[in-house]
Formats: C-alpha cells, structure tokens, sequence
C-alpha cells in the first residue's frame, strides 16, 4: 500500500477559509457582527441541512439540531438565549389557552416547535402547516417574523412568550441557538476562539452593533439585545439545555438524553 500522505495543519486564519453559516435573524448581531469573512445567511432549518450534508463547517443554528445529531463540537461560552421573556418566540392566539386545538407552527425551527411541545406537555394540541389564527388555532412565530407580528398585531391577539414559560416552568434559561462545528473540520479550536472572542467583544461594546443597524431598529435593537436576550453558555444555560434535552425524551421527541457535548 502506498503510504498516506500527512495532513498538514492550516497556515491562514480559519475566518479565510471556513464555510461559515449564520442564522438570519437580528437576534444573531451581537455575535457575528465585524465578522471578516464570508457568511451564509439562511434560515434556521435550511442551515442545519447544510451543515449536514457537509457545504458547511460552521454554523450558529437551532439548539436541537445538536440534540439530534450530536456528532458536533460546539463553541463554548456563547450562544443565543434568554432568562425570562424572550420577545420573539411567541404562541399568537385569539382565545384562551384551554381553547386551542391547533397550533400552526414555524417549521424554520425545530428548536422553537420542540420548546412549544415541551411547554404544552401531555395537552391534546395538534400541530399543523397552515391556517388562519382563530379562538381554536393559534399560530408558533419566531425570530424577526414574531417581532413584526408583535408590532402590528400585539393588542389584537393574545401572545405566550415561550422563553417566559419555560422560566417559569424551570426557572432556567433557554438556549435557542449554538455555534457547531462539524466533526471533520481541522481547525476547531481556532475557528471557536475567532467566534468566541468576536461575540465577547461585540458584547462589549453592544452600542456598536446597535449603531450598526438601520436607524428604524435601533430603539427596539437596543431593548432587544439589553433586555430580552442572553449571549452566554454558562453554567445555567448549560443546565437548561440539559433539561430541554431531559423533557424531548420525555415527550418522545428524542429516543436518548445525548451525551454532553464537546465544547471548544
């Protein structure tokens, strides 16, 4: 047999080369702002895909797709989350809660329609595709598409805020988004030291960011990264993805609590 050639470490930055996805929404700013190389912006569920079928190295996506899939490292001591209310991962109904039958959910985030069913627990609530919002269906929204609902439909519809629940089911937080990094990429403790001090140092100096936006969504980008939002993976983020991953099992959403991730 022919020996293998050696694999040579990367001479050049990770932020050069690395296929970078990023989820769309204005809630991923704080930590992929001044990013200096290429990013692919998709939505959730389209960036998990391809960072399956390996177009992707990298990629800030859906928290459950680790749950699922666990074969990635992920990037330690940031994500996206919330302690409490969450703004825009929203349960929009016309009723009360005990009315519905249905809910039209979002299918761009697993996370956010595997949360929904973990709050709703042992309720008989059907989830479908489509369908006017009435006293019996109401409607999953997430990200920049539930902050727009909100600021045109807020007093007509009654509105659960899903990071709202679930701290005042587990009084932890909720993670909606990590970095991974597929199992084949070589430079991973580079490519998540570049993400992680990029989104410690847009954290640090938030005005920035906030000034960076379209003059329109300043105020509400200043509520929103300030008050809604957590960019840590600290202690208690990691014990509210654990427990996220405890009640998926229980609802049948998963066969098995994956093992802890690799963290780099």
């Amino acid at each position: 047999m022919r020996p293998q050639p050696t694999r040579r470490p990367r001479k050049w930055p990770a932020s050069e080369v690395v296929r970078l996805g990023c989820v769309q929404y204005l809630n991923a700013r704080p930590l992929i702002h001044d990013w200096s190389g290429s990013v692919r912006f998709d939505h959730p569920s389209a960036l998990c895909r391809a960072l399956a079928a390996g177009e992707l190295d990298v990629a800030l996506v859906s928290s459950f797709e680790f749950l699922r899939n666990p074969i990635y490292a992920v990037v330690d001591e940031i994500a996206i989350a919330s302690d409490g209310p969450v703004f825009s991962v929203i349960l929009a109904h016309a009723g009360s809660l005990d009315q519905l039958q249905e809910v039209v959910i979002d299918p761009a985030s697993a996370t956010s329609v595997n949360l929904l069913r973990c709050l709703l627990g042992e309720r008989k609530i059907q989830l479908v595709q489509e369908g006017e919002l009435s006293p019996q269906r109401g409607r999953l929204i997430i990200g920049d598409q539930a902050i727009r609902f909100r600021e045109e439909n807020d007093a007509r519809f009654q509105i659960l805020d899903l990071g709202a629940a679930w701290k005042e089911q587990t009084a932890l937080p909720f993670v909606y988004a990590l970095w991974l990094i597929r199992p084949d990429y070589d430079g991973k403790e580079e490519i998540a030291e570049q993400l992680r001090s990029l989104g410690k140092n847009n954290l640090q100096n938030l005005d920035a960011v906030i000034a960076a936006q379209p003059v329109a969504d300043r105020a509400f980008s200043a509520f929103y990264f300030h008050r809604c939002l957590r960019f840590t993976f600290g202690e208690r983020e990691k014990q509210g993805f654990q427990e996220f991953a405890q009640r998926c099992v229980r609802q049948r959403l998963l066969p098995a609590a994956p093992p802890a991730p690799e963290l780099v």
